[in-house]
């Protein structure tokens, strides 16, 4: 690939030795001394200027720079994807909203090579997230991540300690976290608005078509396939996986669980209070096509946790009937009343069903912006609420350890359908108990010498 460099001369040209992770691919773990050579952040008052880069500018980069580009003391220095379209579509998006022009790399390393870059926003395929986020923390970068945090439970892990080791600001792309009338109306349920919360129940309808079967063609020459790939082992390049279709593959991405899931049930975990569980399983199956798409199009899990509560999430990717009139959402149910939870939304019932308290969200969606499917108001005060962390002026509303508890929930209920049968679980992690073939599943493979390692 002509965008691509042997270690010996990505080390040469950008001076990045000693990540602490071993991607030997490219980087080189020396042990001890790795701790010794680590870049320290940048110190930044509360006024501080911000250099940021966003990686992955096809689709919610495009949000990422949008917001990015509207707060004080923020310039998007770089832009960096594999795609050189879209490394051109992310300096067009920049260069409406700021006066100077960033500089458009192939090859996101070489942003992490240079000390006078703050923040790192990440909007790339899911297997490439915690590789990623390591790669920058350790780099002295503060990291946005994009929902799922982790590709599987041992990344989640690994973030964890990645954070705790480099003492970085991370915080996952849950924008509901930061929405307004969520963060009014979720500690009042806490506080026994709708009596005491048992059982909350997230959804999401699509009507995706077919996917097809993929042919084996020659990579595109906008394309640099193989740091596309990364961590994942080698596959042949097929003409029906780049930009989307890799979300259904198991070897890249999480399905419609993580894919759509991950903001209602971060929601439903939130009000209800919980976080491990200590049984999961899950139905459904690939019913509308016979194609490539390898995860559920037609998915219900079920968690039970310790406190005596539940919860539940059915996803349906290629049937859009509604379920409370809406595409998607979070009702949590009480023994005084029930909470529609819907993005920036909210409606309150008493046990009758009648309306006691609402809120409708002031969340304004761009039409313009289809690809991203940015509504910015609430990544604009997720985003926002990230760079005044970095700023030291607030603290985040969605760390790691919170987004990375809520995605391995669904990546436990993704491990029970893959095999097939319910999961027990230790209510204390999380781990699932006395079923080897289960936990063969809580990482991954990778590509030899891509091994993430903090």
């Amino acid at each position: 690939m002509k965008d691509s460099m042997n270690r010996r001369q990505f080390i040469k040209t950008t001076g990045v030795i000693g990540t602490g992770i071993a991607m030997s691919g490219y980087f080189s773990s020396i042990g001890t001394a790795a701790s010794k050579s680590l870049s320290p952040a940048r110190k930044i008052g509360p006024n501080g200027r911000i250099t940021a880069a966003v990686i992955g500018t096809n689709g919610r980069g495009l949000a990422h720079i949008d917001c990015l580009t509207s707060l004080p003391g923020v310039e998007v220095t770089y832009i960096c994807d594999v795609d050189t379209r879209a490394v051109a579509k992310g300096i067009n998006e920049t260069a409406k909203k700021q006066t100077n022009k960033p500089q458009g790399l192939g090859d996101f390393r070489k942003a992490l090579a240079d000390p006078s870059l703050d923040v790192v926003t990440i909007a790339t395929p899911d297997h490439w997230h915690t590789p990623m986020a390591i790669m920058a923390m350790a780099a002295g970068k503060h990291v946005y991540l994009e929902k799922p945090c982790s590709q599987n439970p041992y990344e989640g892990e690994l973030l964890l300690a990645a954070v705790n080791k480099y003492q970085r600001v991370c915080q996952m792309g849950a924008q509901r976290r930061s929405s307004a009338h969520m963060r009014e109306i979720i500690p009042q349920i806490h506080s026994g608005l709708i009596g005491k919360t048992y059982y909350g129940k997230g959804w999401y309808a699509n009507d995706r078509t077919s996917i097809g079967h993929g042919k084996q063609v020659p990579v595109p020459e906008w394309l640099d396939y193989e740091l596309w790939q990364g961590p994942a082992p080698r596959r042949p390049y097929l003409d029906n996986l780049i930009h989307y279709n890799w979300h259904w593959r198991w070897l890249y991405g999480t399905g419609e669980a993580l894919n759509n899931g991950t903001h209602e049930i971060d929601v439903a975990r939130w009000a209800l209070g919980v976080k491990w569980p200590t049984r999961v399983s899950s139905n459904g199956g690939r019913y509308a096509f016979q194609d490539d798409w390898e995860s559920p199009d037609t998915q219900s899990i079920s968690w039970d946790f310790p406190e005596g509560k539940s919860m539940s999430w059915e996803g349906r990717s290629c049937n859009s009937f509604p379920v409370e009139g809406r595409s998607r959402g979070t009702l949590i149910y009480g023994t005084e009343g029930t909470a529609l939870l819907d993005g920036d939304d909210y409606i309150i019932y008493d046990k009758k069903g009648k309306i006691i308290k609402q809120a409708k969200g002031s969340e304004v969606v761009d039409p313009t912006n289809t690809i991203s499917g940015s509504g910015l108001g609430m990544d604009t005060s997720h985003v926002s609420n990230f760079i005044e962390t970095v700023r030291g002026t607030q603290t985040l509303n969605c760390p790691i350890s919170e987004g990375s508890t809520s995605v391995t929930l669904l990546l436990l209920g993704n491990i029970a359908w893959r095999v097939g049968r319910e999961l027990n679980c230790d209510p204390a992690t999380g781990h699932i108990l006395k079923d080897r073939g289960a936990m063969k599943l809580w990482r991954r493979k990778y590509e030899s010498g891509w091994e993430p390692k903090v």
